[in-house]
């Protein structure tokens, strides 16, 4: 049987020798589906520069579909598409400007919830002297509805998590 290999790109696996892991790293199929791979890390700058520069694929617009797929040469994005990924474009590009200034990072990132979760414990114990008050749980904000939450993830209950009668650790 011998050893195999697991392409990752094409998602199959073949005996690995010099001659097969040759013949597929060089194959259409595997060229392809690397292609395809990277390029769902592209930035939108690149995506919309390329795509400005191909002409619409008249088969996709009438039909909305296209027998070459995500090989054809011309492009399948509609005006609103461009539209769409220009505005994108231009966020990102302000989202630079900005943070190359050193002005604020935007509300709602994790740098954010650092910052106020610090500001939190600095003042329960500068205030150690009075009662601590505990502090509700809050998720930080732009994660999912609780109820799609892992258990991992969610807050424990106000008791905390309830202890078997029978249970013995070790």
């Amino acid at each position: 049987m011998g050893k195999r290999y697991f392409c990752d790109y094409c998602d199959r696996s073949f005996q690995d020798n010099l001659h097969n892991r040759k013949k597929h790293l060089n194959g259409v199929q595997h060229l392809r589906a690397k292609r395809v791979w990277y390029d769902l890390f592209r930035d939108a700058a690149a995506i919309l520069q390329e795509e400005q520069t191909k002409k619409p694929c008249r088969k996709f617009l009438q039909t909305g579909q296209c027998d070459f797929g995500s090989n054809c040469r011309f492009s399948h994005m509609t005006e609103q598409d461009l539209e769409k990924l220009s505005a994108q474009v231009q966020g990102e590009q302000r989202l630079k400007e900005l943070q190359q200034e050193g002005a604020d990072v935007p509300l709602g990132t994790i740098e954010d919830w650092l910052e106020k979760r610090a500001k939190r414990l600095s003042a329960a114990h500068s205030n150690s002297a009075l009662p601590e008050k505990p502090v509700p749980f809050q998720y930080p904000p732009g994660w999912p509805p609780v109820q799609d939450l892992p258990p991992s993830l969610q807050a424990p209950p106000p008791g905390g998590w309830p202890v078997p009668p029978n249970l013995q650790w070790g």
